[in-house]
């Protein structure tokens, strides 16, 4: 028996040796084997062989080798399924199909391609040794470093270690959590390239939108260049283009650029925008603007004297603060001795302090523009409110010294942020590291180690398969559940954000500074060189402007001027503050002005002194008070004939004035010096106040002339120069009155 074995394998060994050797030179070469068998005198089986081909090792636990009619060469494998290649990738697999001629190879059921950048797990792959390219369409992975990426369709290039994914692709990392239908992920860089709608959502709840572009797991940095939006939390980031380095939370926007908040009821828009997301700012330049809705008119039944001064008191101090109002007004209505009936035919125009509604909406818009638009926002216990220390009884009388209110034109806040600059360079901040070790499901690393270098042909690996099978059925339920974000979902977004920012029906009734209340953080703005602002009622222009929504004090600095209907308001500083989203208080402060044309600007009425107090009631002026040195110059008009009759001239150290139905109601002079000049004695000389200035041409008169024209170089005279006016013009004045006598 013994021999007839030896000579039956001498006999195939013979005819293996010259199927070899008759075989042409790229033909399989079976290396190595531990027996085998000739089936239907066409098919080599081997047991544990070991075939060679084009550089790459074939192994296997068993496998079947023949040639078709036209001498084409096959291999089919079974069990434990192992091929190296040159490179050093390695393919696992339960079976192999593979043609030699093509080099193309069919592996099915636990298959694994493991490099030295990634691991790639699916149950059907297709893969061609000749371009060195594989594709799975069944659902599958591919594990690269600490990014995990799953999808129902992939092909895979060996070279270049770039991997297109299709249907239902998801890409974990540390970081971000991304969906998308189409992508295209480079294992040695760690870019990913996204060709449709794509969501990319941080673990600290930001997201970034796109519809294509670039975003790196490693680096954390995203460029994107169509229908792009950053949102985090209610803030929302839109442009043309977007860049954004997560390491820093930083992104910058180009063209078409909208910043919305719609907690804080923030939007700007503009060329260029750059968010910092460690501050919470907003940089916005290249025609930035703001929009803010206000109300026209009070939604409150409360009595106008019950309005506090300070928006941020408590229920019970505006009690007590009504109470003391009302007992004030009671002895002026006794004690005070009107002075318009010692003064004959003297009346007082309100268009020379009241803001005119010109439209009967309920709300209307703020615009707001500059050079450059800057917003943050900070803990509320950091803002520091001004205590302009107004009253609506008129306060302490001021005669000789001011009082210092705390501002300053070279710091626009009280954070102490100088002019933010413009730049595209990085923050050297880094993100806290709690924010970036955040755990993976499953690692790659942790895959790779669980998978031999080189598996032995006799190893089963029943526990890898194990693994593969929980870890495919894993990301099936995955690709089941999750959204895939639709086209122009970044402008849908927008809108939604957009319409309630415009909307106040989420407004609450109280003050709309404790709005923020529930919250530890408030919001500021401030706007750089050539300031406009723009309303329906209102129109404003100011070298910068701040604005504070704890307070919803605006503060208007660097020659300020503010027009309503016919008139003029200018001083070194106004301070404007907003109660219920309507106009509540304004300061004028040092060389306070008022002007109003009468009869097209042939005349002009006037008010002024060194600060100018007013208080609104339904966006009217409800009284106005002016101290020091104050001076009204007003001409009166003959109501039938339309003609000037006289001019009125009143000096004193306070000149206050209530209003009732849009009418003057009291008019009072601390420590009068009034004049009554008939028009034949009125001169050039009389007829302006020192420090008169008309601008009529620096007014904006539509949005869109605000936004494309800033207003020219005003000779508004220096605080000096204004002093010694003012001295020259009392002298005038009192010589006038000498003359007279």
């Amino acid at each position: 028996m013994k021999p007839l074995f030896i000579v039956i394998f001498y006999l195939l060994s013979i005819a293996t040796l010259q199927a070899q050797q008759s075989a042409p030179a790229d033909a399989m070469r079976l290396v190595s084997s531990t027996r085998g068998v000739i089936i239907e005198q066409r098919v080599m089986r081997h047991y544990n062989p070991v075939y060679e081909h084009k550089s790459n090792t074939l192994m296997a636990d068993s496998g079947d080798f023949w040639r078709d009619d036209i001498g084409r060469e096959f291999f089919e494998a079974y069990g434990n399924v192992v091929i190296t290649q040159p490179s050093g990738t390695v393919i696992y697999g339960d079976r192999l199909h593979y043609e030699a001629a093509t080099q193309h190879a069919i592996i099915t059921r636990n298959v694994r391609v493991v490099d030295k950048q990634s691991v790639l797990t699916t149950n059907y792959l297709t893969y061609s040794f000749r371009d060195q390219r594989g594709t799975y369409t069944g659902g599958g992975r591919i594990v690269s470093g600490l990014d995990t990426i799953t999808s129902r369709n992939a092909y895979y290039f060996e070279r270049t270690k770039d991997s297109y994914f299709r249907e239902k692709v998801v890409v974990r990392s540390p970081d971000v959590i991304i969906y998308t239908d189409t992508m295209r992920y480079n294992s040695i860089t760690r870019n990913n390239f996204f060709y449709g709608p794509t969501n990319i959502e941080g673990r600290a709840g930001e997201n970034l939108y796109t519809e294509r572009g670039v975003y790196n797991t490693g680096t954390g940095i995203a460029k994107f260049n169509l229908n792009n939006l950053y949102t985090e939390g209610s803030k929302f980031l839109k442009g043309d283009s977007l860049y954004y380095d997560r390491s820093i939370g930083d992104g910058e926007a180009f063209r078409n650029v909208v910043f919305i908040d719609t907690l804080e009821k923030f939007y700007a828009n503009g060329g260029y925008g750059k968010y910092r997301g460690k501050e919470e700012s907003i940089t916005m330049a290249e025609k930035p603007l703001v929009k803010m809705v206000v109300d026209n008119d009070t939604t409150s039944n409360a009595p106008t004297d019950s309005l506090a001064t300070d928006s941020l008191e408590s229920e019970e101090k505006l009690s007590r603060r009504e109470r003391r109002q009302r007992k004030r007004e009671a002895e002026e209505q006794e004690e005070l001795s009107l002075a318009t009936d010692s003064v004959p035919n003297t009346t007082v125009d309100l268009d020379t302090v009241q803001v005119v509604e010109r439209t009967k909406n309920p709300v209307d818009t703020v615009y707001l523009t500059a050079d450059t638009i800057f917003s943050r926002t900070i803990p509320r216990s950091e803002y520091i409110a001004l205590d302009l220390q107004l009253s609506r009884d008129g306060g302490q009388l001021l005669l000789d010294e001011d009082v210092d209110y705390g501002d300053d034109e070279d710091d626009l806040g009280e954070d102490g942020e100088s002019t933010p600059e413009i730049s595209s360079g990085s923050d050297s901040t880094k993100v806290d590291s709690a924010m970036v070790k955040l755990p993976l499901a499953d690692s790659a690393t942790n895959i790779i180690q669980q998978l031999p270098k080189q598996r032995p042909p006799d190893l089963k690996g029943k526990g890898d398969s194990l693994i593969i099978a929980k870890t495919l059925k894993a990301d099936s339920v995955l690709r089941d559940q999750v959204e895939i974000p639709k086209l122009n979902e970044a402008g849908t977004r927008i809108d939604a954000a957009m319409e309630s920012v415009m909307r106040t029906d989420t407004l609450s009734s109280k003050d709309s500074t404790a709005n923020l209340s529930d919250t530890v953080r408030t919001r500021i703005v401030k706007a750089y060189r050539n300031v406009r602002m723009f309303k329906s009622d209102l129109q404003a222009v100011a070298d910068s402007v701040y604005y504070g929504m704890q307070d919803s004090m605006f503060r208007f600095m660097g020659k300020p001027m503010i027009w309503s209907d016919g008139s003029q308001i200018s001083s070194d500083t106004i301070y404007m503050q907003m109660v219920n989203r309507k106009l509540d208080n304004a300061l004028l402060k040092d060389n306070a002005f008022m002007v109003n044309a009468v009869l097209d600007s042939v005349k002009f009425n006037q008010l002024k002194g060194r600060k100018i107090t007013a208080f609104f009631d339904k966006n009217y002026v409800e009284r106005l008070f002016v101290d020091g040195n104050a001076e009204n110059l007003v001409f009166n008009v003959d109501e039938p004939t339309g003609i000037i009759k006289d001019m009125f001239h009143d000096r004193g150290a306070r000149i206050s004035i209530m209003f009732k139905d849009k009418k003057v109601f009291r008019y009072n002079t601390a420590k009068p010096n009034q004049q009554l000049y008939p028009l034949k004695l009125v001169t050039q000389e009389n007829e302006i106040l020192p420090g008169f200035i008309w601008r009529p041409q620096d007014r904006p008169i539509s949005m869109e002339d605000m936004m494309n024209r800033k207003r020219e170089s005003a000779p508004i005279p220096d605080k000096d120069e204004s002093e010694k006016e003012d001295a020259q013009g009392r002298e005038r004045n009192q010589e006038t009155a000498v003359s007279e006598e």
